[in-house]
């Protein structure tokens, strides 16, 4: 009985679903209807357009984007390369998170391979999009550009503008601009330190911000450098209290950097500590030569174009007209490209706050031709005088170029070193014509003969 309850009913649904496909149009039919219902909308569109006024259409259309704007549960937040003169910490942040994110979806990247780097930088390139998920909360990224128009006074020498849009569900506001981009600040800074290369900047005004740069591959670090001992440690003291004082520095009311000046004769080694310093603040220098500069704003716009934990390096200071000391009558004439007061403001005024953990380093082989207002503490903090070379540096010289730390002739050397001046780099040339340590440092005694028969002694 039951049985044939069943059959009956399933015979009563065979018959229904075959009356129902019998009813339904065929594929042909379905294809042709859609065929004309997209030509009616294009001729609708062709007649509107011939019809409506061009100012009718812009204000309907507008008023159609808004509506879909309101209806759309998507927020987009724009994040562009650089506001005015100042760069955007955040788009450049972005560009390197978004370098970890590429997957087998993503189509297209830049990659940049520097001479001296290991590894490849990998980059997202423009209009290419990329997903990303950040506690279970989806994130689209792509980077844009558009151009920038150029008025005939405009030194700006960039003709595009880039930014990223970042898209997600307008509900999760407040958790991408208090907690997703504030990661993406941190993670980027993680990322550039675990790959940072210390990096040599200088000016080209054919660059995006006034530099460009190389890999610094200068091998010189504190344990090579020929000074003596107790200013060695001073130094780098000095420089670890420097980079640990964030707070204080906030705190005080100054802006985050220091100044050092390094001064003596040619050949003491100024420019090798400076490579020092670099390598052990993993910090990058920006060799600014103040006779490529072309007046005081230009100055400014290459501050601002120098990156935060850098070292900005300005050689031979006395050289440079107008910037002597004024007492001797070297006072600036209009002639000059930058003046003094356009300097000191760029060292301690109010243009020198646009960055922090800075270091900015003078050399010169003559500080008393130098103005005493560029001297003072707040400008330049620390004067650190690179003499002649003395034995214990010497002993740096030996160990460094003969691997050498006790020899017969020290003796002797450290009693010609107390009478001759030689500066390190005399020293590491002599050192340098021979790898018998032997030959090498009888030549070095001949040598420092030679010269304190000439006259060239300590005074």
């Amino acid at each position: 009985m039951i049985n044939n309850q069943n059959h009956m009913q399933t015979c009563a649904i065979s018959q229904t679903k075959m009356e129902f496909l019998e009813t339904m149009p065929s594929s042909k039919t379905i294809l042709t209807a859609a065929t004309s219902l997209t030509a009616s909308v294009i001729l609708f569109r062709s007649i509107a357009s011939d019809l409506v006024p061009e100012q009718l259409q812009l204000f309907f259309s507008s008023r159609f984007q808004k509506l879909s704007n309101r209806l759309s549960s998507q927020l987009t937040v724009v994040i562009e390369e650089s506001e005015g003169l100042t760069s955007n910490q955040m788009f450049g942040a972005v560009n390197v998170y978004l370098g970890t994110k590429v997957n087998d979806w993503t189509r297209r990247i830049k990659v940049n391979k520097p001479d001296e780097d290991e590894e490849l930088a990998v980059t997202v390139d423009r209009f290419q999009e990329v997903t990303d998920n950040y506690e279970n909360v989806k994130f689209t990224w792509i980077m844009k550009s558009r151009g920038i128009k150029q008025s005939e006074k405009s030194t700006n020498p960039k003709t595009e503008l880039r930014y990223f849009e970042l898209s997600f569900h307008k509900k999760q506001k407040e958790m991408a601009l208090k907690s997703y981009l504030p990661y993406i600040l941190k993670r980027a800074k993680e990322i550039k330190e675990e790959k940072r290369v210390v990096r040599l900047h200088t000016v080209d005004y054919n660059g995006t911000d006034y530099w460009s740069s190389v890999v610094l591959n200068h091998p010189a670090t504190f344990d090579t450098m020929a000074m003596e001992p107790e200013m060695k440690k001073e130094l780098i003291e000095d420089l670890d209290i420097f980079v640990s004082r964030k707070d204080y520095y906030r705190r005080v009311g100054k802006a985050w950097k220091r100044g050092y000046l390094l001064y003596g004769p040619p050949g003491t080694g100024k420019s090798s500590l400076v490579a020092a310093m670099a390598n052990y603040l993993k910090f990058d220098v920006y060799d600014l030569d103040l006779r490529e500069v072309q007046c005081n704003s230009d100055l400014r716009r290459l501050l601002i174009g120098s990156s935060n934990r850098s070292i900005l390096v300005i050689e031979d200071i006395d050289c440079n007209v107008g910037l002597q000391n004024r007492e001797n009558g070297n006072d600036t004439t209009e002639d000059d490209k930058i003046t003094l007061s356009g300097l000191l403001n760029f060292i301690d005024g109010l243009w020198s706050s646009c960055g922090d953990e800075r270091i900015i380093v003078f050399t010169t082989n003559h500080k008393d031709r130098l103005d005493p207002a560029l001297l003072r503490p707040g400008r330049m903090d620390v004067h650190i005088e690179m003499s002649h070379c003395t034995f214990s540096g010497f002993r740096v010289l030996a160990s460094n170029y003969l691997k050498t730390e006790e020899h017969r002739l020290f003796k002797k050397i450290e009693d010609l070193f107390q009478r001759v001046k030689v500066t390190p780099a005399e020293v590491a040339g002599e050192l340098m014509k021979s790898n018998n340590s032997d030959v090498a440092l009888e030549n070095l005694v001949k040598f420092l003969q030679k010269k304190e028969h000439e006259g060239v002694t300590r005074s």
